[in-house]
């Protein structure tokens, strides 16, 4: 109490005792302790909340391969299913019925596969492009490498060169890879600027679409023609064992090496200048970015054909939800990418059966509003 009536509070003595002096002193960890706990926690629950987001994003796709078997003009039953893989892994099962178990093991399986390893090659190629070239409608055929394997294919198929040693897939991955080769010819002596990129890769693309024009409007019949343009717009039915293999052996080596530059990713996304001032080399990064997604793409295209709108939209709905950063954007997109092209694929076998959609189609069909809607939400529209 203090002279003049009212009630004063003790503050903590500057010059006192010992023991006032050690008291004060024990108290101030006590006071700043529980702060410091809670904040361990939130950051702790901060790391935490991506990666069980990537584990249920896995599950969801593990669950979408799982469903699409089933999908398609035959009735397969989960038991079915089962009985397929257990066969194959030793399981004592009872064996399915020939056909049955090939078309499961020799059809659906491998389709479906190659659908999650196509959609995830193309959905990390178009955000891989769209921060190296610095343009939001980059995807992953910006650079001719579809145009060049159309040609390839058309070649093999119409005019029959390399007919009898590459066959359509080699023919397309040659003509992917000769036109990657003439673009890199054409940008030798530039530094790789994010303008000419795009406007090389669309002169590119362009000539190389007239050639295939040119080829099939010269030489080939009605029937070839339908067959080929069936195939350029992209079809998983192509898909076996083999194939399958050579994607699950490029996706993740692509996917990983674009991964391990998402910090380069980050920079280039804000121009050459500012990618410099963090300390990376521009012109050897983006040649490095550039190689991977040709890369995937022409083994992509060369499988299964030119598939559009997986590389655009993906991207801009997984940045939607996740942020820019390529270090979450890039898995996040890789899972998307699957699951997009593996539910369009099943409906693609399904929506005029027993005739199939060429999944190109259903892919720009979906894609064209579900675009618009990212772009709404976003303002820009």
């Amino acid at each position: 109490m203090g002279e003049d009536g009212r009630v004063t509070t003790a503050r903590p003595a500057v010059a006192g005792s010992a023991g006032e002096e050690g008291s004060a002193l024990a108290a101030r960890p006590v006071l700043t302790a529980r702060p410091a706990v809670a904040g361990r926690r939130a950051v702790a629950r901060r790391s935490a909340r991506p990666l069980l987001l990537l584990l249920l994003a896995t599950a969801v796709l593990a669950a979408s391969l799982a469903a699409a078997v089933r999908i398609g003009t035959a009735d397969i039953g989960w038991t079915d299913l089962a009985r397929a893989l257990g066969t194959r892994i030793g399981v004592d099962v009872e064996p399915l019925p020939p056909l049955l178990d090939s078309l499961i093991w020799d059809l659906r399986l491998p389709r479906v596969l190659m659908a999650a390893l196509v959609g995830a090659s193309l959905a990390v190629c178009g955000a891989v492009l769209q921060a190296v070239t610095r343009n939001a409608l980059a995807d992953p055929y910006l650079l001719g490498v579809s145009s060049g394997a159309s040609t390839g294919a058309v070649t093999v198929v119409v005019l029959g060169i390399g007919a009898t040693t590459l066959g359509v897939t080699g023919g397309a991955l040659v003509g992917a890879l000769l036109a990657f080769g003439l673009l890199l010819l054409l940008l030798r002596r530039t530094g790789l600027d994010s303008v000419r990129i795009v406007l090389t890769g669309v002169v590119v693309g362009q000539l190389l679409t007239a050639l295939t024009s040119l080829v099939l409007m010269a030489s080939a019949d009605a029937d070839t023609t339908r067959a080929v343009t069936h195939w350029l717009l992209g079809s998983m039915a192509p898909a076996r064992w083999d194939t399958v293999v050579v994607c699950a052996i490029v996706t993740p080596l692509g996917l990983a090496a674009a991964w391990l530059c998402s910090n380069a990713l980050d920079g280039l996304a804000f121009g050459s200048d500012t990618a410099t001032s963090l300390g990376i080399g521009v012109r050897h990064t983006r040649m490095l970015l550039l190689v991977v997604t040709a890369a995937l793409t022409a083994v992509a295209v060369a499988t299964v054909g030119a598939i559009g709108f997986v590389g655009l939209i993906v991207p801009h709905g997984v940045r939607f939800l996740v942020g820019p950063l390529h270090r979450v954007l890039l898995p996040y997109a890789a899972l998307a990418g699957a699951v997009f092209l593996v539910w369009t694929d099943a409906l693609a076998r399904i929506a005029f059966a027993p005739r199939e959609v060429p999944v190109g189609v259903i892919t720009a069909l979906l894609g064209v509003p579900l675009f618009l809607l990212v772009l709404r939400k976003r303002g820009e529209l």
